[in-house]
């Protein structure tokens, strides 16, 4: 169930055109402040997760990861990503709430 709303709530999101999608745009949002929280795709390769989490720590911006692969969150998004910049904080809380609760089912 939490997993819809997941999906759903980041549907709404890339909607809105509160996100940057793909590494160079979650770095300019890094860099313009405009990101709130950093979502990434489970199957993300350990590389980039770690220049993920070294460009957010620099911001002290959080990183969480979602429990869906690339294709996933490609599908969900309408094109293959492994990171995502949430541009509005109230999103992002909300992600962070169902990833928190998807996990625990």
């Amino acid at each position: 169930m939490h997993y819809q709303k997941l999906t759903g709530l980041i549907s709404i999101c890339r909607k809105a055109g509160k996100m940057a999608m793909g590494f160079d745009p979650m770095r300019e949002a890094l860099d313009g402040g405009k990101a709130h929280g950093i979502l990434t795709a489970q199957d993300i390769s350990p590389k980039t997760y770690k220049e993920v989490c070294f460009h957010c720590q620099k911001k002290q911006v959080p990183v969480r990861t979602l429990p869906m692969t690339q294709e996933q969150l490609g599908f969900l998004i309408g094109r293959r990503a492994a990171v995502i910049a949430i541009l509005d904080k109230g999103f992002f809380e909300s992600i962070q709430k169902l990833c928190s609760d998807a996990q625990q089912q």
